[in-house]
Parts: structure tokens; sequence; C-alpha cells
């Protein structure tokens, strides 16, 4: 499989600035993978293809408003600064992404607040954009990261041309959101309401959560035309006890399990054993997942629509098919679907 096997043209106008105006309201392309057809529905719909005792897995993680703007020392350039990961909860040294790179060396200062109370200092290199940052800050560690709460925006993906708006605080967050830790949003799990989750509850359909902290890797570009070359970044993911066993009982009765998003699918995939059992883990994944893939725990998911040659599409394509998901993402361009993370949805049965 080559990368160029995963591009098709996408209009500029089919990425979505703005959510849907209620989260369940988004449209949803349902696929069928055994007769291969397409039905188009709204995502609320997605209740009527599943029954009592059938299961979905729910990626929990919580995003943290990563975006700062800081201020060169000196110069006094304005240069944003975002939050990939912390290193050294003591020392407070997070690594970073800054921009732009070219003015910000080793050693350099910058000042976040007007009374000097948030100041970092650059003590590492580590991509062309990548920067370790020891933060200065004169207080205890809950006061400090309540500070880069103030000060940080929602992380909206960089295709948003927009200014951030506060919905987007709200909106650009599941609402079973519980584990601080990701820089983007698993954004499938967007389109589940309040009023959606009680309809499914109703009907007896259980739910598992998961944790992955989505990191900025999920959206780098791949650079090589060879699939097997391109190494994936880590992000960390967990799974407790209760929530392995509530999964593993839904695969041994042969129920639908769902995967929620891309995201819990890595997840899964990465801590099922070869008999299709699931452990309770926590580690680091760099799972890379493109056709031929063998899927070993949920026969179903819902995710949305992906940008060309990224490795999200690739590992749709690797659950339904490439021909099938290609053709499905023709339709979906000829019928004005929106794309990305504010965009609509697919179930995949």
């Amino acid at each position: 499989m080559k990368t160029s096997d995963f591009n098709f043209d996408l209009p500029a106008e089919l990425l979505a600035e703005h959510p849907s105006e209620h989260r369940d309201e988004a449209r949803l392309m349902v696929l069928d993978r055994k007769t291969e057809t397409i039905q188009h529905k709204l995502f609320k719909d997605v209740v009527d293809y599943f029954d009592e005792g059938d299961l979905f897995i729910f990626n929990n993680t919580k995003v943290f408003p990563a975006r700062l703007y800081g201020n060169k020392e000196k110069t006094g350039a304005k240069i944003e600064v975002f939050l990939l990961r912390e290193l050294d909860k003591e020392t407070r040294v997070w690594d970073v992404l800054v921009d732009p790179a070219r003015k910000i060396r080793i050693g350099n200062k910058l000042f976040f607040t007007e009374d000097e109370s948030l100041v970092a200092e650059v003590i590492d290199n580590t991509t062309s954009r990548g920067r370790t940052l020891r933060f200065l800050f004169d207080g205890s560690y809950e006061e400090f990261r309540t500070k880069l709460k103030e000060l940080g925006e929602t992380p909206l993906p960089k295709y948003i041309k927009r200014d951030v708006e506060p919905e987007d605080a709200e909106r650009y967050q599941t609402i079973y959101a519980k584990v601080e830790g990701a820089v983007a949003a698993p954004t499938a799990g967007l389109h589940f309401s309040k009023h959606l989750m009680k309809k499914l509850e109703i009907k007896g359909i259980d739910f598992a959560e998961v944790t992955l902290h989505v990191g900025l890797g999920t959206f780098n570009p791949i650079e090589v035309e060879d699939l097997s070359k391109h190494k994936m970044e880590s992000e960390e993911i967990f799974i407790d006890e209760k929530n392995a066993q509530i999964i593993n009982n839904a695969v041994e009765a042969n129920r639908r399990v769902c995967a929620v998003g891309t995201t819990t699918m890595r997840t899964l995939e990465t801590s099922v054993s070869s008999n299709k059992k699931i452990s309770a883990f926590h580690g680091w994944t760099n799972k890379f997942i493109y056709p031929p893939h063998d899927f070993g725990v949920a026969n179903c998911m819902i995710t949305n629509f992906h940008t060309p040659k990224s490795t999200l599409l690739m590992m749709i394509a690797a659950f339904a098919g490439k021909d099938f998901i290609m053709h499905a993402y023709e339709e979906a361009v000829k019928e004005k679907y929106k794309f990305y993370s504010y965009g609509d949805a697919m179930l995949i049965i």
C-alpha cells in the first residue's frame, strides 16, 4: 500500500469551520460492509442500528486549552506556544511547539503576562518547531495549572481560519470528557448529546470507556510513499480492569461492539491479545493501522470524515475495505458532507 493510494480531491469549502447547530444533528453516512451499501441519515439515527446488550466504547480524554501566546524578551515579538506534554511536574518542564520557530533559541525567555507572573525559558530544541520550556511561576502546582488554563485557548486545528469563539470551549470537547491530557479532541465523540446518550441507555445499550490522550502526531502528514516506513508519534493510553471486563463480555457474547473514533480503535488494537481479549493497560502506543489489518475487538465504528492521505483515512480503509471507503468518500464529496474535526460522521457496520 502506498500513500498516494489514499489521495482524493477535497474542496476547501467542505472543511467544517463550525460544528453543526446541535451535536446529534450532524449528518451521518452509514456504510454496511457486507452489502457495500450507503445510507444517508442524521447522527441521532445511530440509535436505530443498535440493540440491547450492544456496546459503545468511548475515549474519555479531555482537551486542555493548549495554545498560549507570549512575548519574547527584549524584542516583544508575539510567539505562539502550543503545549504538547508535561515532562516534569516538579520543575514545570514541557514539550511545546513554537511559532514562528526561527526566532526562538535556547536561553530565550517568553513572557505570558503583563506582571511577569508567568515566564518560560527555552532549555532545548527538539525538532524544527519543537522546544522544551521550563516555566517559572511563583505558586503551587495547582495555581500554575490554573494559570495555564486562564491564559490558554481552545486548541482548534490550524485549518480553521477563524478566531476561537466562546462556544468552542464546550463544543470542542465531548460531553463525557473526564481525564485531562489531550491537545486535540477525539472528534467522532463530539456528536453525542446528553439526549442521545439517554436514548441509547434506555434501549439497553452498554457503555465502556478507555483513554487515549490525543497528540498532534495524529495530524502529522505522511512524508513517505511506502506506508511501512511511516512512524507514528506515541500517545498515552489507559484501560482499567472494569472497562476491559465490560468489553470482553460484549465480545464473548457476540454483541455489536462499536469503537467511537479512531483513537478508541487504536487503543483497543494496542491492548488486544492474540486470543481477542482486552487486558487492563497503561502505556504508550505508536500503532499505525493501515490495510490489510485484522481487527480484534470492535466490529463497527463511528468516525468523522478525514483528509486525503491521512493515517486516519488509512485506518478506516483497513476496517471497511479500501475500495469501498474511497467510493464512500467520493459520494461524501458529491453530497457535500462536511469534513474533519467539526464535520459530519460515518457509521461503519
